[in-house]
C-alpha cells in the first residue's frame, strides 16, 4: 500500500475549462511549496505540455482503453514517486469514453482505478439552479465515483455565483469550492489539433508568459485552494503489486536521438521513460535548428506541427540528408505522425505549397480538410525495430493530412483492426530499419516496444564497430 494525495479535476463536457482551471491549480500548489506531479486522463500529447511547463515535471498519461488497471497503477505510482500531490486533468466529460454503455476510456475509470477523488468543473454559464441538476446526476449516475467538491466555471457575477452555490450545496450536498468568473483571461490559443502547444507558444513575443500569470492570478481569487489539497490529501491508499512494466535494465550502452523542438515535441512520457530504463541514453536534438544529427545508435521522431514549420526544416537540408543517410545506413528509426510526414519527400501545406522532406519515403504528405481521430489497435504484419510480427497493440491517431502518391510496392508494418491508418487500415510504413506511422504507439499496450527499440539500436550499433 502507498499513500499518494492526488485529485482528478474533471469537466462536466468537453471545453469546461479543465486545462486552464488545471494549469492554475497546479501553479499555486507549486507556489505554496508543493511537489506536484500532473496526469492527464487520455492521449492528449498537448495538455500535458502546459502541465509541465508548470510544475516542472513531465506529464504523464493515463488511459484505460490502453492500458489494464495494474498498468494504470503501475504507472500512476512510478510516476508519482517523491511527489507531494498528484493533480490529474480529465478527458472530455467525466463519463465520456470509448462506448456509451462502458466507461471504458473514461475520467470516471481512471478514478475508480485510483480511487481517486474527483472535483467536477461545471461550465455554469447562465445557469443557476440548473447546475445543482446537472452535479446531481453526476454524482448519483455512478456512485463509485468519488465526487468531492465543484468548481463553477464561466460565472458572470457574484449574485450568479452565490445562487448556483446554494442551489448545489442544498441539492447535492457536495461543497462548491470557488467559482471563476467568463473572462477572456482564462482562455489559451487554439488550433486544429487542440491548444498550440506550451514549448511553441512559449516561444512566442504574444504575452504567453503574463497569460499564464493571469490565469494563476485569477485561480487564486476565486478558488480555495487549501480545500482542493486538503481533499487530495484524505484519498486512500493504493494498493501496489510487483512491477510488470517498469522494470529497470543493464546499461545497454547505446544512444537513441529524440527529436525535440517547437516542431516535433509529442511523446508518451512512459515512452521514454521505459527507453531510459531498459538501458538507452537519451540525446535530444533539434531537425530545425542543429544541421546534422548527434553520435547515436537510433531515432525516434515524434509527432508535432512539421507543417507549421515546413519551410524552416526543408531549409535545414543538412539535417534532412543527415536522417537520409542514417536510415539507408540502417539505423533503427521510428517516426510518429508529424515524424511520418517529415520522412517523406515533400510535404504540401494547405496553402498548396510543397516542402521537401527528408525524402526516407517516396510519396507525399499533404495537409487536408480532414480529421482522423481515435483508438487504434491492430497487430504487426513483420518483424520491426519496435516489436515483432504478430504482436498485438494498442494506440491513438489524431491528424489532418493524408499520405499520397504511395509507391505500389510500398511495404506496410500493421494491419489495423481498429483505425485508419495510412491506407485502407495499413500503417506503418517500412523500409530498410525505418518504421513510419500515423499510430501513436503507447508502450503500456505493447510491453516489448522499450526493449525490442534498444535491442535493434545495440544490433546496429554493433555492425558499425
Amino acid at each position: 500500500m502507498i499513500k499518494i494525495p492526488r485529485i482528478i479535476l474533471a469537466g462536466d463536457r468537453s471545453s469546461a475549462g479543465k486545462t486552464t482551471i488545471s494549469v492554475g491549480i497546479m501553479a499555486l500548489l507549486r507556489e505554496k511549496g508543493r511537489s506536484v506531479q500532473p496526469y492527464k486522463v487520455g492521449l492528449d500529447y498537448i495538455d500535458p505540455s502546459y502541465h509541465s511547463m508548470i510544475t516542472g515535471k513531465q506529464g504523464e498519461n493515463l488511459d484505460g482503453f490502453l492500458m489494464p488497471d495494474k498498468a494504470v497503477i503501475e504507472a500512476f505510482v512510478h510516476s508519482a514517486q517523491g511527489a507531494d500531490i498528484a493533480v490529474i486533468e480529465g478527458v472530455r466529460g467525466l463519463y465520456e469514453g470509448l462506448e456509451s454503455l462502458s466507461d471504458v476510456g473514461s475520467t470516471a475509470q481512471i478514478a475508480k482505478t485510483l480511487k481517486a477523488p474527483v472535483i467536477l468543473i461545471v461550465d455554469a454559464q447562465s445557469i443557476t439552479r440548473s447546475a445543482a441538476a446537472i452535479v446531481k446526476g453526476y454524482k448519483d449516475f455512478d456512485r463509485s465515483v468519488s465526487i468531492r467538491g465543484v468548481i463553477l466555471n464561466k460565472i458572470g457575477s457574484v449574485r450568479h455565483a452565490d445562487k448556483a452555490r446554494m442551489a448545489i450545496e442544498k441539492y447535492t450536498g457536495v461543497e462548491v469550492l470557488g467559482a471563476i468568473p467568463r473572462t477572456n483571461a482564462m482562455k489559451l490559443t487554439m488550433r486544429h489539433l487542440g491548444l498550440i502547444p506550451a514549448r511553441e507558444g512559449a516561444s512566442r513575443v504574444d504575452g504567453f508568459g503574463a497569460k499564464l500569470e493571469k490565469i494563476e492570478e485569477t485561480i487564486s481569487e476565486n478558488l480555495n485552494i487549501d480545500r482542493i489539497a486538503a481533499i487530495a490529501a484524505e484519498a486512500p491508499a493504493i494498493r501496489t503489486t510487483k512491477p510488470g512494466i517498469f522494470i529497470k535494465g543493464n546499461d545497454a550502452g547505446v544512444r537513441i536521438g529524440v527529436a525535440m523542438d517547437e516542431s516535433f515535441n509529442f511523446y508518451y512520457k512512459d515512452n521514454l521513460d521505459l527507453l531510459e530504463l531498459k538501458g538507452a541514453e537519451l540525446v535530444y536534438f533539434s531537425p530545425v535548428h542543429d544541421r546534422k544529427l548527434p553520435e547515436v545508435d537510433g531515432l525516434i521522431i515524434g509527432g508535432g506541427y512539421p507543417e507549421i514549420f515546413a519551410a524552416e526544416l526543408a531549409a535545414n537540408e543538412g539535417m534532412r540528408a543527415s536522417i537520409r543517410e542514417a536510415s539507408a545506413q540502417g539505423m533503427p528509426v521510428y517516426a510518429e505522425c508529424g515524424g511520418l510526414m517529415y520522412l517523406m519527400q515533400q510535404l504540401e501545406t494547405e496553402d498548396g505549397r510543397r516542402h521537401d522532406m527528408a525524402g526516407v519515403f517516396e510519396g507525399l504528405a499533404a495537409m487536408k480538410h480532414v480529421r482522423t481521430i481515435g483508438y487504434v489497435a491492430g497487430r504487426f504484419a513483420m518483424d520491426t525495430p519496435i516489436g515483432q510480427e504478430d504482436g498485438m497493440f494498442k494506440g491513438h491517431e489524431f491528424h489532418h493530412s493524408l499520405i499520397t502518391n504511395v509507391p505500389y510496392n510500398a511495404r506496410f508494418a500493421y494491419r489495423l483492426d481498429r483505425g485508419a491508418g495510412i491506407s485502407n487500415g495499413l500503417d506503418g510504413m517500412i523500409k530498410d530499419n525505418t518504421l513510419g506511422s500515423y499510430t501513436h504507439l503507447h508502450a503500456a499496450s505493447y510491453v516489448p516496444f522499450a526493449t525490442k527499440l534498444v535491442e535493434s539500436c545495440a544490433v546496429f550499433k554493433e555492425k558499425g564497430t
